[in-house]
């Protein structure tokens, strides 16, 4: 029994450090997610303008974020078809966190959006994944939506923003779909829901589903089809460089768990890189929300929004903008500078900092933003950003390391000094106290 104890009090030694650094990595890069930004003045509304001949379309932000892609990317689609008055909306008009720390102010609050439209329900409510799902945090939107339903609006729900929908109840009896790393707990916590795997979007007449964080632009090209037709849908899609409408690759589904170089980016990344992210005005919603949500699905660095004087900026579209520092004074800090935007040139850039272009103006953004972390990070971290975010990788080439060896080679240093720790310290030891007895 002795030597069974002292053999596993070694092992919890060699392992206690690796293991219990990585969780507290891991935990700190789950919890930067959303971290709000600082407190700044919001900027005076400028949203588009309202047409009372079109159908009005909101994308719903929670009050603790939401994910950028699932926000911005249906935004810029449905903006891009012009058939639809397109808001961004959320309970109070105030900065809100994306992922990756891009913080979007809303065009109008929820009762902004019923002053705006003289009361009517919008046609189309977007709601994109939320850090919050289930908690009392999402009352006001699940509350909006439930009021909106029985009202007539349509839903469409990206990625887990499925989760939000099922716990509103609105998804009670109904098929749908998730991402698939999330789906089975869904199926848990939500059993009165019919969840559907494998599927990129499902329509279940009122509400549509869609997989995770890109099959958001499959569930909201489709939705455009049903309301404004297959032309104008086609069109949209092709405004955006998404080649895959009406023929997208099925959703494969892996094992629910972030793939190894995830692993070990989040647990062993301890002084993660700080990748400035340039917010220039007219930039488009989805060319950001790329560069974000790639780096943020990596877990390899954190992204800095920064604009070359701190303020506020309007994208192409006119959403705004909060960036979290200006470049002279992010600049010491930043290891890169990425620069989003086919065609945006920056004119002075302090010293020791090189922009990095990353959208060519020739592919689809997120084919530009994961081809880039792929060279500068390594190809088995790029993969696994593509596969989190559903991104179709046939003819995507990749190119750069092959896998993250620098974070991989901590915990084996650390397990190995641990090792040599439990041998060499009882001996050393001994020969101390037969040092002091002679």
């Amino acid at each position: 029994m002795r030597t069974f104890l002292r053999r596993a009090l070694a092992v919890i030694a060699v392992l206690l450090i690796p293991v219990a650094g990585g969780a507290i990595s891991a935990l700190a890069t789950f919890n930067a997610e959303y971290a709000p930004g600082p407190n700044r003045p919001v900027p005076t509304a400028a949203h588009p303008a309202f047409d009372p001949a079109k159908p009005t379309a909101v994308v719903v932000i929670g009050d603790n974020g939401a994910v950028a892609s699932d926000a911005l990317a249906p935004y810029e689609i449905l903006a891009a078809s012009g058939r639809f008055n397109v808001y961004t909306v959320a309970s109070q008009r105030r900065p809100l966190p994306l992922t990756g720390g891009l913080d979007l102010v809303p065009d109008l609050s929820f009762a902004d959006l019923a002053e705006l439209t003289g009361g009517a329900a919008p046609k189309l409510a977007v709601i994109p994944a939320m850090p919050d799902v289930g908690k009392p945090s999402t009352a006001p939107v699940t509350t909006w939506l439930r009021d909106q339903v029985d009202r007539g609006t349509l839903l469409l729900s990206v990625c887990n923003g499925a989760g939000v929908l099922a716990s509103a109840g609105l998804l009670d009896g109904r098929p749908a779909t998730a991402h698939w790393l999330r789906i089975g707990s869904f199926e848990s916590d939500y059993p009165a829901v019919n969840w559907v795997h494998g599927k990129r979007f499902f329509d279940s007449g009122t509400v549509v589903t869609t997989a995770g964080v890109l099959s958001g632009i499959d569930g909201t090209l489709h939705m455009i089809e049903r309301l404004a037709g297959s032309t104008v849908a086609a069109n949209a899609a092709k405004a955006v460089r998404w080649r895959y409408y009406g023929n997208t690759p099925p959703v494969v589904t892996g094992i629910a768990m972030p793939a190894p170089a995830a692993i070990v980016n989040a647990g062993w990344t301890w002084a993660p890189p700080t990748v400035g992210v340039m917010l220039t005005p007219g930039v488009g919603e989805i060319d950001l929300a790329s560069v974000f949500e790639t780096h943020d699905k990596s877990l390899a660095d954190r992204t800095l929004a920064v604009s070359a004087d701190g303020g506020p900026i309007r994208s192409r579209n006119g959403l705004t903008f909060l960036p979290r520092a200006d470049l002279a004074s992010a600049a010491p800090d930043l290891d890169t500078l990425l620069v989003p935007g086919a065609g945006v040139r920056l004119g002075q850039v302090p010293d020791g900092l090189e922009p990095v272009y990353v959208h060519s103006g020739q592919d689809f953004a997120y084919n530009d933003a994961v081809r880039d972390l792929a060279r500068t990070t390594d190809v088995a971290t790029a993969r696994w950003a593509a596969e989190t975010m559903e991104l179709p990788t046939d003819g995507l080439q990749l190119d750069g390391p092959a896998w993250p060896w620098q974070q991989t080679a901590l915990p084996i240093l650390l397990i190995l000094s641990g090792i040599a720790a439990v041998i060499c310290l009882p001996r050393l030891w001994t020969t101390v106290g037969t040092l002091v007895r002679a």
